[in-house]
């Protein structure tokens, strides 16, 4: 199987890999579109007059797809050259947002244009997400995979702290529609950049869709950590989501002083995003597994915070610490993933495990809605901290996590 033209050369960091270099220049484009995309939609939904309603309607018909249509990306994704399939959903998002832009432009967006728009950029992001993380492994040496993977992250945490502010001041100056033309412009210019990486199918053997899908299956059944991992993830996922996301502004605004203190803790949270990407270029931990799964555990502390009441300075640092916890497990999971699971089977099995992430945005508002008949704001998010500790140290009970290590590079 062929990779990148400079996999085979011995190099002591990936960012002396032309591809490597151009993934990095494609994902840093990408990342100031997509930072300013959320509130540009929110907003184009507002200018046209819709509502709480007319927004979940968006969301919704933008996260459906990816659940839909995953799985068929994973298997395309093993099957297809990478590259090409990462050039094609760029530029079929690009194409969205920007119709998006011009209708919204036009003044011709309604709900439906919006929601059929977003329908599209779903889409696409179901076929591209499987497809990254092989892509990245195609290209860079396995002892270089962390670094890698960090190197990645660096530049798009970076732009979550400044892309709100900047795509705010862009939405209050000039309207929505200019934050969505930059979001099509930056896909486009992404879709041409990992083009030039040029990845052959990870497949040699023609077999049939559902073939594959079904070994793809087998194989993600078969790796007791990877299906236990993706279980507990979608619990700690959905706790997150709902009380974080959903309550956090909630209790910010009864306990604390309201929006102020609310950026200030959403701040902290992404500092400690960036501060975490930064560990990982220096520290790499040989239980890779192990250190993903007690790191993401760290979620807990904000939402533990907030529900005591406790003071703000002490609800920033549990929101900087679960920064730095959510990073770093993000880095050795998917670098435990990239090392572990054979090139040909990392589309599905990125597949099988994505869907787990994408079925807890649901399920994390389905708890919300069902514990706040019960308790109050501060119980629903002491709950939510105590199911991602439960899911977390369930997690660190299954022996295989303790055998998902790192693989040492072996000198001739």
């Amino acid at each position: 199987m062929k990779t990148a033209p400079e996999s085979t050369t011995i190099v002591r960091t990936p960012l002396r890999l032309a591809a490597f270099r151009r993934f990095v220049l494609a994902n840093l484009i990408s990342a100031t579109g997509s930072a300013m995309a959320p509130l540009a939609l929110a907003y184009s939904v507002i200018e046209q007059g819709g509502g709480a309603g007319s927004l979940g309607l968006v969301l919704a018909t933008n996260t459906v797809p990816t659940i839909v249509f995953l799985l068929a990306g994973g298997v395309f994704a093993d099957r297809l050259s990478r590259s090409r399939i990462l050039f094609l959903g760029n530029l079929l998002a690009a194409a969205a947002q920007g119709a998006l832009a011009v209708t919204v432009a036009t003044g011709h967006a309604t709900t439906a244009s919006i929601a059929a728009c977003g329908f599209v950029s779903g889409t696409a992001a179901s076929f591209t997400v499987p497809a990254t993380q092989g892509a990245i492994a195609q290209i860079v040496p396995a002892e270089h995979l962390q670094q890698a993977n960090a190197l990645l992250r660096l530049p798009s945490n970076a732009v979550k702290v400044l892309g709100p502010v900047a795509g705010g001041l862009i939405v209050a100056a000039s309207g929505a529609a200019w934050a969505l033309a930059w979001d099509s412009f930056t896909f486009a210019a992404a879709a041409v950049l990992l083009l030039g990486l040029r990845l052959d199918a990870p497949l040699t053997r023609a077999t049939g869709v559902l073939v594959d899908l079904r070994a793809g299956w087998s194989g993600f059944w078969s790796r007791t950590w990877l299906w236990t991992y993706t279980a507990a993830g979608t619990v700690l996922v959905a706790a997150w989501l709902a009380g974080f996301q959903l309550l956090g502004p909630l209790v910010a605004a009864q306990r604390y002083a309201g929006a102020r203190d609310w950026g200030l803790i959403q701040a902290a949270f992404a500092s400690g995003l960036l501060a975490g990407t930064l560990v990982c270029l220096r520290w790499k931990p040989y239980r890779l597994l192990t250190v993903a799964v007690a790191a993401g555990g760290a979620l807990a502390l904000p939402l533990t915070a907030m529900a005591c009441g406790s003071p703000l300075l002490l609800v920033l640092s549990s929101a900087s610490l679960a920064g730095i916890g959510l990073d770093i497990a993000i880095v050795a999971w998917t670098t435990a993933f990239q090392q572990h699971v054979p090139q040909t089977e990392q589309g599905r099995m990125s597949a099988f495990n994505g869907i787990g992430e994408r079925l807890a945005i649901p399920l994390g508002y389905l708890i919300t809605a069902l514990a706040a008949r019960s308790w109050d704001t501060q119980g629903v998010l002491l709950a939510c901290g105590g199911l991602i500790a439960a899911a977390t140290l369930l997690n660190l009970c299954v022996p295989d996590v303790y055998r998902v290590n790192r693989l040492v590079r072996v000198e001739q």
